[in-house]
């Protein structure tokens, strides 16, 4: 039997959510192929203590130190094999401004956008070039958590201070209207894509993500044209960004083009989450979900062990 922990937590704002995952997966581990352990950390030095012993590193963690790269470079060096995507592409999509730099240099279309690494970077005149309303968000963060829709310039200094707050990089993007859908994919191919509609706010932020009620999110059949549209962008998001396992690219359509807001290599994972409920529209149970993820991850490490023994480094 594979000694599986689960490991949840972390350090970032999104622990509450982190929690929330990590149970669900526990709960929906099978038994009869694994030993789910739970792995409740806070720091680095909790994670290289609670892995010890075990076979899998089944990844709930949500925001930095979990999506960052950094636990994944962390179970490498302990030779520990763990789910999801690698170093390089967990570091890349957690960053939004390197994210949209590399899908642009790619032609994905992607709402324009400014990065800002202090206070004093702030430029009104460029911001009113991107026109408002904008959306002022941490560069690394998740959840919309310090995120705010900005319709004029007197509120816009204030939003990119609580942004700060919570992160050392901002991002102001231009404010697409249009219908928000989400793309998970699973083993390089996508699944059911799902439409989002926030109810009662004007757009999908952290009430409308978590609270019941606060958004209706349901498996959608886009016409055929867009849906290829879609597909494709999806699809060069996971590959340009070197994903593996699985994923979930966030999109706007408007006009019938897809426009891309970010993608998550460690989206949530709750029963009543986007990538799980398109997987179970998909034919899959939450158990066989989790079942993929594991034996796709283990296929990806063993790739990866191999690759590098014979001089070829990859970290996909």
């Amino acid at each position: 039997m594979i000694k599986v922990g689960v490991i949840m937590g972390g350090v970032s704002s999104e622990y509450e959510v982190s929690l929330n995952t990590g149970r669900e997966m526990l709960k929906h581990l099978d038994r009869s192929k694994y030993e789910g352990v739970p792995v409740v950390i806070h720091s680095r030095e909790e994670l290289i203590e609670g892995v010890k012993g075990l076979d899998f590193a089944l990844l709930a963690l949500h925001g930095a130190y979990g999506e960052d790269g950094t636990v994944q470079g962390t179970l490498e060096t302990l030779g520990i094999p763990y789910s999801g995507s690698g170093v390089l592409a967990s570091s890349l999509c957690m960053d939004k401004h390197l994210t949209k730099t590399v899908l642009a240099s790619k032609g994905v279309h992607t709402p324009a956008w400014l990065c800002l690494d202090r206070m004093e970077d702030l430029s009104l005149d460029a911001v009113e070039r991107l026109g408002y309303p904008v959306m002022v968000k941490p560069n690394s963060g998740g959840s919309s958590i310090g995120m705010t829709k900005v319709n004029s310039s007197a509120e816009l200094r204030s939003a990119v201070e609580k942004a700060f707050a919570v992160d050392r990089s901002v991002l102001i993007e231009g404010y697409t209207v249009g219908e928000e859908i989400t793309c998970p994919i699973l083993g390089g191919t996508l699944l059911p894509i799902i439409g989002i509609r926030s109810l009662g706010a004007d757009w999908f932020d952290y009430n409308a993500k978590y609270e019941l009620g606060g958004a209706e999110e349901r498996v959608i059949q886009l016409p055929a044209g867009l849906e290829d549209r879609v597909r494709a962008a999806a699809l060069a998001c996971y590959q340009a960004l070197r994903c593996t396992v699985y994923a979930r690219v966030d999109m706007l359509v408007k006009d019938g083009v897809p426009y891309v807001l970010e993608v998550n290599t460690l989206p949530g994972m709750t029963e009543t989450s986007l990538l799980p409920r398109s997987a179970l529209a998909a034919g899959y149970t939450f158990s066989g979900l989790l079942d993929e993820i594991i034996s796709g991850s283990l296929g990806e490490r063993r790739g990866t062990v191999a690759q590098e023994k014979q001089g070829v480094i990859s970290y996909g």
